[in-house]
C-alpha cells in the first residue's frame, strides 16, 4: 500500500506532466497556426509572382503585364495568386484586414502608407530585413522600376487577407 504522503507526491507529478503536456500542445498549436498563415499558399505564390515583376517599369495607373503603379502591382500579384483585390491603395487598404500590432506583418502582406488618412503609397512586405528596417516591394515613382528597398519611415501601417 501507497502511503497517503507519497500517493500526494504522484497526484502532484502526475498534474505537473499534464499541465507541461497541455502546455506544450497549445503552443505547437499556436505556432502551427501562425507558420500557416504566413506560408498561406495564395499569399506565397503573389509574392513570387511580385517578386518576378522586379525590373518591370513604374507606369501611374498600370496593373500590368508589363509596367505597374504601388497597387497595380498588387493587384495584379493577387489576381495571378487567385485573389482579387480593389485598384487603388486607398481602396485596398479598406479591403484587407488591419493588423493591429505591425509585427504580426508576414511575409506577403501588405504595408500601406497614408497621408491624412488618404493611403498614398503601398507594397508587399518581402519577409527580409535590412539593417533593421524591413524590406519592401514595390512600384514607388516614375523613373524606377519595380523594385525592393528597406521601408524609409515607421509611419506606416499593415494589412493581410489572412483570416479576412
Amino acid at each position: 500500500m501507497l502511503s497517503s504522503r507519497l500517493r500526494s507526491r504522484l497526484v502532484a507529478v502526475a498534474l505537473t506532466v499534464v499541465s507541461i503536456v497541455a502546455a506544450t500542445t497549445v503552443l505547437q498549436s499556436v505556432t502551427s497556426a501562425a507558420d500557416a498563415s504566413a506560408s498561406h499558399p495564395h499569399v506565397a505564390k503573389a509574392l513570387k509572382v511580385a517578386r518576378a515583376q522586379k525590373g518591370d517599369p513604374y507606369n501611374y495607373g498600370s496593373n500590368g503585364p508589363n509596367a505597374f503603379d504601388c497597387s497595380g502591382l498588387t493587384q495584379y500579384s493577387f489576381k495571378k495568386a487567385g485573389i482579387r483585390l480593389p485598384r487603388t491603395s486607398d481602396q485596398q487598404a479598406n479591403y484587407v484586414r488591419r493588423l493591429k500590432d505591425k509585427n504580426n506583418i508576414r511575409p506577403g502582406d501588405f504595408m500601406f502608407f497614408a497621408d491624412g488618412g488618404d493611403v498614398y503609397h503601398m507594397g508587399i512586405f518581402t519577409g527580409k530585413w535590412q539593417g533593421g528596417r524591413r524590406l519592401i516591394l514595390h512600384a514607388s515613382r516614375s523613373g524606377t522600376p519595380v523594385k525592393v528597398d528597406p521601408v524609409w519611415t515607421s509611419d506606416w501601417f499593415a494589412g493581410t487577407i489572412r483570416h479576412r
